[in-house]
């Protein structure tokens, strides 16, 4: 499976690709190094989105999963960029529990580019991450989207901010 790894403000990643999709995001370097062209637009993209300069990804992706948790992820990539919806949010919207839609966000295989990040729990709390420095990392990245407000200012206190 082509992979291509990469520096960013969240660690190193590792993307991997199968048959023209993405299929993971995968903190850590990864040993093999194949730069398809794929491989080489989802950095880019990558790049731009630390950045700030991309708010929606283009890449196609194939998420392997159950039929539930492909339902999740697809719920979690039409979350616009700096908004946030609660794991109760996307429960009612498939007629599940929040605690089954907590238990497929956090198994994302694509992280990032499937905003897991953006899914907070009741009241705002920002709640876990599966990702390299958990909670921090979550905190990280709604911060470089312009979410405030987070359940006490947490991400203030986090991130060091006044």
């Amino acid at each position: 499976m082509p992979q291509l790894s990469m520096h960013s403000p969240v660690g190193d990643l590792s993307i991997s690709e199968d048959d023209g999709a993405i299929v993971a995001v995968d903190w850590g370097w990864g040993s093999l190094q194949t730069p398809t062209p794929l491989l080489r637009e989802a950095r880019r993209q990558l790049d731009a989105y630390f950045d700030g300069d991309l708010r929606q990804f283009t890449l196609p992706m194939r998420p392997f999963g159950t039929a539930f948790q492909r339902r999740v992820w697809q719920a979690m990539s039409a979350i616009p960029y700096g908004k946030t919806v609660t794991y109760g949010d996307i429960s009612r919207e498939l007629a599940s529990s929040a605690r089954a839609v907590g238990g497929a966000c956090g198994r994302n295989p694509i992280p990032i580019i499937v905003p897991c990040h953006r899914v907070l729990g009741a009241g705002g709390a920002v709640g876990g991450y599966s990702g390299e420095g958990g909670g921090e990392t979550k905190l990280l990245l709604l911060r470089l989207e312009g979410v405030s407000g987070l359940a006490g200012s947490a991400l203030e206190a986090v991130m060091g901010c006044d």
